[in-house]
């Protein structure tokens, strides 16, 4: 019998919804010790994906440069750039500005080798589980990684 999502996944999923401020999504990490949260709509169906790496994009080097671009604007008395208070407003932003899309999920019966395959072609940590569109669990590296200790001759592998 091959381990399925089912079996390994983490079924008390916290989730974010689209409009929920990126600090609130912040402090959801922290607090739960997580790396990611899955961004829910009204109905439960998963629309995207919001990591630490996401949240920390817009500090990324290329804005850094824009940033002393704008302020020597400034000290020059340029008007004010609409990227600049775009930047400015950075702290405004919501889940939906810096979540992942589409989506790479599976359904309750993934198996760990398709899991663990899915992982691995898309350089994902995490794996969404759906039922009827609706996210109903999470798998991570660390739970397929786990799951094939327990079970190494699942995997198909000598």
């Amino acid at each position: 019998m091959s381990i399925t999502a089912a079996d390994i996944m983490t079924r008390d999923v916290v989730t974010a919804r689209p409009e929920d401020p990126v600090r609130r999504v912040a402090q959801l990490l922290a607090d739960h010790d997580i790396s990611a949260v899955p961004i829910c709509d009204e109905a439960g169906a998963l629309i995207g994906m919001l990591s630490e790496g996401d949240l920390m994009r817009p500090f990324g080097q290329e804005n850094m440069l824009k940033r002393a671009w704008w302020l020597s604007l400034l000290a020059e008395g340029t008007d004010l750039a609409p990227d600049f208070v775009d930047y400015v407003r950075m702290d405004s932003r919501l889940a939906r500005d810096l979540m992942t899309t589409p989506v790479i999920s599976v359904s309750a019966t993934t198996t760990l080798v398709e899991m663990a395959g899915l992982m691995t072609d898309h350089k994902i940590k995490r794996l969404p589980i759906l039922q009827d569109g609706k996210l109903v669990g999470m798998v991570s590296r660390s739970d397929v990684v786990r799951a094939m200790a327990r079970a190494p001759a699942d995997m198909g592998a000598d």
